[in-house]
């Protein structure tokens, strides 16, 4: 089976139970305080947390992700930063039943997948929340023997919150014995590592609250993921994901007796930095652009060693795969890869000139050239001997425990929570979008954000500082606003309809052909903001305090930053947070 067919199968089967098919979300998430959009759930939380959907209460698509906390692992059998999840979800409609039911259908129908194959796991119970026998009564019922389901902890069979409080549940857990010439075990040995995980089904019917204490959902959410680059390499009997034809035309393109692993990093990184750039990221050397940074100069390190491989072939080839998927600028891409590979040559060679420096490489060293200049430890050692290796690891674990700090705050509507401190200066962010819009023209479009509780972070489109005066302006002219005490009103509307009356859209994101738009006006009807957005938001402008600019700043390239408070949180908090 093909990706093509693996995904239409999907779509259709769910489609003919009363889902609608919904885009791709971008990889940027919207107005986050995590970098990448890592699980297809994750754009959903709003909905999750009762929040209608424009498209109803039965939803299924494929959704981009990316990871970056075991980029280390990559190259081998199954890891990978970019990849795809194939996804349904019920917002307080179907439950365990039918979630179960139709999962194992599809499996066994569609795919034709032998039942012997199969095994699950489900939640075992704990102080909180008691054993889920509901699904493994289930599962038995559909003819999975005893033997083949395991009752495993909440470490294993429990998602959520995405934070410190909110919906959260039970899990049940589909495996794939991925063997074809070993016996099946009898009984399911979930430490067996021949039994493949393959697809995830979440029902959230509990809420955690502030305390610590879980109560029943007053709406029950179904949320189901299936690792796409991993299911089709099972069902085609291979033993790693770059046998499929996901990967297969880019390890084509290098000649046999190349490094297989760096054959993969390339063909990984490849189509990660692809879309990355498609979704709006340029290099740079913070967040989303740093990341990218760090993809395009390790596939670069490695292509340095292939005379006869251009530069750009990994990327053209992804492009060509995923252009019929996605909507992808191949112009746009390229030139970004050129000019991140001219900057790299530089970087290269003032790198080479500083390990020739440095006596004795130690792992901290190590980490620095290759946090610096982009040498990946084992490209650094075949220049130069590195001593504690272990010292590299323990410095990328710092690293990588950062990273999955931030991936473990998930977030609610795109912001780090929504406590009523979070929301009012959500509903600011979009005056401030505004003013810079009214000061400096339409030409100025948000290209990331960041709100919390103690303050809210934009990215724009600018070229140059903004002086105090304008600093100033922007303040009054905000302040003007909320003294105003406009309106916030939620409209929903065909997506053709919101872009004719000029809602400001996010850009590199896909919406459905039902939107929701926020309004910020007086009575009279003149408004002031009019943003495609998911919200929460408050009632009236009244209700938000002071404005207050605390920082400007290059955030990068042809884009400035601004952070900004409500002056009410000023006293004992740390605005710069």
């Amino acid at each position: 089976m093909n990706s093509s067919e693996l995904r239409t199968k999907f779509l259709d089967f769910f489609e003919k139970r009363g889902h609608k098919i919904i885009p791709s979300a971008s990889l940027i998430p919207k107005d986050s305080t995590v970098l990448f959009t890592t699980a297809g759930m994750q754009p959903l939380v709003p909905f999750l947390l009762g929040e209608k959907h424009p498209n109803g209460k039965r939803l299924v698509n494929y959704q981009k992700c990316l990871r970056t906390d075991d980029i280390e692992e990559v190259g081998d059998d199954t890891h990978l930063t970019f990849f795809e999840m194939l996804g349904n979800w019920s917002l307080g409609d179907y439950w365990k039943e039918d979630s179960i039911k139709w999962s194992f259908e599809f499996l066994t129908k569609e795919l034709n997948i032998p039942i012997e194959r199969l095994a699950v796991s489900c939640f075992i119970g704990d102080q909180n929340a008691p054993k889920d026998q509901e699904s493994a009564d289930i599962w038995e019922g559909l003819g999975v023997k005893k033997e083949r389901i395991a009752f495993l902890p909440k470490k294993d069979n429990w998602w959520g919150p995405v934070g410190d409080t909110g919906p959260c549940g039970p899990d049940t857990e589909i495996f794939y014995w991925k063997l074809s010439d070993t016996p099946i075990p009898k009984k399911f040995d979930p430490t067996d590592k021949n039994w493949v995980e393959i697809w995830n089904n979440v029902f959230m019917q509990y809420v955690k609250d502030s305390n610590g204490n879980y109560s029943l959902a007053e709406q029950k959410n179904v949320d189901t993921g299936m690792g796409f680059e991993r299911t089709l390499a099972v069902l085609n009997g291979y033993t790693n994901i770059y046998q499929t034809d996901l990967f297969e035309p880019i390890i084509k393109l290098f000649p046999g007796h190349f490094d297989e692993r760096k054959k993969r990093i390339i063909a990984d990184h490849a189509r990660a930095s692809m879309f990355l750039i498609s979704d709006g990221v340029v290099p740079s050397n913070k967040d989303q652009g740093y990341v990218l940074r760090r993809l395009l100069r390790r596939m670069m390190v490695h292509m340095r060693e292939l005379s006869a491989t251009e530069l750009l072939d990994p990327i053209k080839k992804s492009i060509e795969m995923y252009k019929n998927l996605y909507d992808l600028d191949e112009d746009k891409i390229l030139l970004v890869v050129k000019e991140e590979s001219n900057k790299f040559e530089k970087t290269l060679a003032t790198g080479l000139k500083a390990i020739e420096k440095i006596d004795t490489i130690n792992g901290k060293e190590a980490f620095l050239l290759y946090e610096t200049y982009g040498f990946p430890l084992e490209v650094l050692e075949e220049i130069r001997v590195v001593e504690s290796r272990e010292g590299f690891f323990e410095e990328l674990k710092k690293h990588q425990e950062l990273s999955r700090t931030a991936s473990a705050g998930m977030f609610k509507g795109g912001l780090a929570d929504h406590n009523i401190e979070t929301i009012k200066l959500h509903t600011a962010h979009h005056l401030l979008l505004a003013a810079l819009q009214e000061m400096f023209g339409k030409e100025v479009k948000q290209k990331g954000s960041n709100i919390n509780s103690e303050r809210l972070r934009i990215d724009f489109s600018f070229d140059r500082k903004l002086t105090d005066d304008e600093k100033k302006r922007l303040e009054d002219m905000i302040n003007e606003k909320i003294q105003e005490g406009l309106e916030v009103i939620k409209r929903e509307m065909p997506k053709e309809e919101a872009e004719k009356i000029g809602a400001e859209s996010e850009f590199g994101v896909k919406y459905g052909n039902t939107v929701s738009v926020y309004f910020i006006g007086d009575k009279k009807g003149i408004i002031f903001s009019k943003e495609f957005c998911g919200g929460p938001h408050v009632n009236n402008t009244s209700e938000l305090g002071k404005f207050k600019i605390i920082k400007e700043e290059a955030s990068s390239q042809g884009v400035r930053r601004i952070k900004a408070i409500l002056q009410y949180k000023l006293e004992g908090q740390n605005v710069e947070k």
